[in-house]
């Protein structure tokens, strides 16, 4: 059976299971542990990807799904167990989509997402990292400062997320990865049933400021949302729930189909480098917090993006903006401001392009006033929109305006990456120095051997652990050439 198709292309699945016995390789990007079946008749094994196991452990799996060359299976017996598993904390690990190594110590962890991202950097781009990869470590509970929750009001009110590899509904009570003013939250809407939640309210999202003290909230809701109804709710969760300062009510931002495929790993940005900007439906209270960081503070509205992790962003600003000044910097992608703010402090000028309307909005509040905000696609502005200035050197024919060469271009990008759109206009513009802040492991090998390709180093590589308990992985490339 093992390395054959176990029926036609064209035939239709059956559906039933089967189980393999089989020892984990490696753990892979997505969350999952490698192991391969015996060879078949043909010579060749098939790839089998099993959530929730460790390098070394001999397990039994139900193969759940077949595919030409792989399977995936579902752990149903640990026959020998790593002495590194350590029991979940969470008591909807496993149930829960969201994650996925809360059964490895977290010093380990840490160990097999740095093994990952070197080893995806390799396998795509052939990129050896020339320097020591540096890691950046995070309490590993309890460092949430958001949380998107879906909804549920009949047959009673539950909060809750995606289950496992599926879009069923999970309830849950409480969220250990989550701050603890987002636990009292959800515990306390949950203890007050929901306090009437309007039926048309269908996810909500809690935003902490920086002393967990208090926070923004924001729901999306159906076409058939009544905002009468939404204001009232909302007015009631902030008379019993003082800690919530604002609310903000907005159309469901996808159709209810669409909806169903997200998935709980909402940590990153939309996968397209231009946000959808919702229509407001009704608000109530303050439509933004503030966030302090060490140095600097933040307006961040209902809806917009900001770093989820409250241990590890002053680390993060400091070593995508440290050491670096000059006449000109690009912060692309550049939200409401993370960076574009203390790179102020060390150039001339900024110019800071984002594509969300929400996020220009806080921006322009933010950032002072030698930094220009510029709304538009980041492909767009390099491509079309980049200012010209008059060139007058004398080796350049005809003196006619060019653009004038950035000293620096950070640029935080998606989890599809910035493209061969964006580094080709980058690599034109030839700053002496790039920051690529990634969350994805494969676009960030591909758009950084385009870069390396193009006369650019890697001088340092940072790994910061964003997303404790979870696959994800955050890293920081600062090249130069």
């Amino acid at each position: 059976m093992a390395g054959k198709r176990l029926f036609p292309r064209n035939q239709q699945r059956p559906r039933y299971t089967y189980s393999l016995r089989l020892s984990i390789e490696k753990l892979i990007y997505g969350g999952d542990g490698l192991a391969r079946t015996p060879a078949g008749p043909d010579g060749r094994s098939m790839a089998v990807f099993v959530p929730f196991v460790l390098p070394g452990e001999k397990i039994e799996a139900e193969i759940r799904q077949e595919k030409p060359g792989f399977a995936r299976g579902s752990l149903t017996q640990l026959i020998d167990a790593s002495p590194d598993r350590v029991e979940a904390r969470c008591p909807y690990f496993r149930q829960c989509g969201g994650c996925h190594y809360q059964h490895i110590p977290y010093e380990r962890q840490l160990g097999f997402k740095a093994d990952i991202l070197r080893e995806t950097l390799q396998r795509i781009a052939k990129i050896e990292l020339p320097s020591e990869l540096r890691l950046h470590a995070s309490p590993p509970w309890h460092y949430r400062n958001r949380a998107r929750l879906h909804l549920r009001t009949v047959p009673e009110f539950a909060l809750g997320y995606f289950r496992f590899s599926s879009h069923e509904f999970l309830p849950i009570r409480e969220c250990p990865i989550s701050s603890p003013l987002l636990n009292r939250v959800i515990a306390r809407l949950l203890e007050l049933d929901g306090l009437d939640c309007p039926t048309a309210v269908e996810e909500i999202e809690l935003f902490a400021d920086v002393a967990d003290e208090h926070l923004l909230a924001w729901a999306f809701c159906g076409h058939d949302a009544n905002p009468k109804d939404l204001l009232r709710w909302a007015e009631t969760l902030q008379r019993e729930l003082a800690e919530i300062r604002g609310m903000t009510f907005f159309s469901s931002r996808r159709s209810s189909e669409q909806r169903s495929t997200e998935r709980r790993s909402s940590e990153q940005r939309s996968d397209d480098d231009e946000p959808t900007d919702s229509q407001v439906l009704a608000q109530s209270g303050a439509k933004s917090i503030r966030y302090k960081t060490k140095d600097h503070g933040y307006q961040v509205s209902a809806g917009a993006f900001f770093q989820v992790n409250r241990y590890l962003i002053d680390e993060l600003i400091s070593v995508v903006t440290g050491n670096a000044s000059g006449e000109l910097a690009l912060d692309l992608y550049a939200g409401v401001g993370l960076f574009s703010v203390p790179l102020a402090e060390k150039f001339r000028h900024i110019l800071s392009v984002e594509a969300s309307h929400t996020f220009h909005t806080d921006f322009v509040q933010n950032v002072p006033a030698n930094v220009k905000a510029v709304v538009a696609r980041t492909s767009d502005f390099l491509r079309r929109d980049y200012p010209k200035s008059d060139y007058r050197g004398s080796d350049y024919p005809k003196n006619r305006p060019v653009r004038q060469r950035p000293d620096l271009v950070v640029l935080d990008p998606p989890r599809t990456g910035a493209g061969t759109a964006v580094i080709a206009s980058l690599v034109e513009l030839g700053a002496p120095r790039v920051r690529y802040v990634s969350c994805d492991p494969a676009t960030l090998a591909r758009d950084i051997a385009l870069l390396l390709a193009a006369g650019y180093r890697i001088e340092e590589a940072h790994l910061f652990d964003l997303f404790p308990e979870t696959f994800h992985i955050e890293s920081v490339m600062l090249l130069g050439r």
